[in-house]
């Protein structure tokens, strides 16, 4: 059974830092491209950030550049991103979604699997 699994989103001050993590199982974990994916209150899904499968290679949303890193461990099924000088329209729930090839598309439609999410809120 595939499983994505969502860790670490919480309320944290702007300019602060978060970590997220996703735990993945039920797939070839190396085959598979996984992003994280973000929807805020009446907004569309955008992709922030993904890891493709084959070469590890990184891609992010303008919005996050420099301040978001993401990264993956495929001994452990795992992949993180960290997030520093977080604003208020950072807020939003954050899901970790996986695409099968060594690709990173940017439609959130195309991703196979998804987490249930994590929320993520940016407030003083």
């Amino acid at each position: 059974q595939v499983q994505l699994v969502e860790s670490g989103g919480g309320l944290v001050q702007p300019g602060g830092s978060l970590r997220l993590s996703c735990a993945a199982s039920g797939f070839t974990f190396s085959g598979y491209s996984i992003a994280w994916i973000r929807q805020a209150p009446g907004k569309e899904r955008t992709r922030v950030s993904c890891i493709s499968g084959t070469f590890g290679t990184t891609y992010y949303a303008d919005s996050v550049k420099g301040r978001f890193t993401i990264s993956k461990d495929d001994d452990k099924n795992t992949v993180s991103l960290q997030m520093s000088g977080l604003k208020a329209e950072d807020t939003a729930v954050y899901y970790c979604a996986a695409y099968e090839s060594g690709w990173c598309p940017s439609d959130p439609g195309l991703y196979k699997f998804w987490g249930r999410g994590t929320q993520v809120t940016v407030s003083s």
